[in-house]
């Protein structure tokens, strides 16, 4: 003889499909949760990416403020000192002093082949 299903294995069977959906809507949200931290505007490889960035900018203020110390220091010995002038012009323009005399040597190749 067979049993009638009763009217509680019915909503049992209905409540552990709503049970089971509700498991895999909290899976899906989980899994997009998940993805979006990951890679999402503000995920784990954007603040990766973005840490490199930091790294490459503070290297090169870094470098700008060694060379501002460099142009600061030239810029008050310039200021200060009048052999740092001449030095100078006589480097960057070719100036020479009144009475000196200007020889320019130029390499002449060897006739021995060398």
């Amino acid at each position: 003889m067979k049993k009638a299903p009763s009217p509680r294995s019915g909503s049992s069977t209905a409540r552990r499909r709503g049970r089971r959906a509700i498991e895999y809507a909290l899976l899906l949200i989980g899994a997009v949760v998940f993805v979006d931290a990951l890679v999402g505007e503000k995920g784990l490889l954007e603040t990766v990416k973005k840490r490199q960035e930091f790294k490459v900018l503070e290297q090169s203020i870094q470098s700008a403020r060694a060379e501002n110390t460099l142009l600061r220091e030239e810029a008050r010995r310039l200021r200060s000192d009048p052999g740092a002038i001449e030095d100078l012009a006589r480097r960057e323009l070719g100036l020479i002093r009144p009475g000196e005399h200007l020889f320019i040597l130029k390499d002449r190749p060897s006739t021995d082949g060398r």
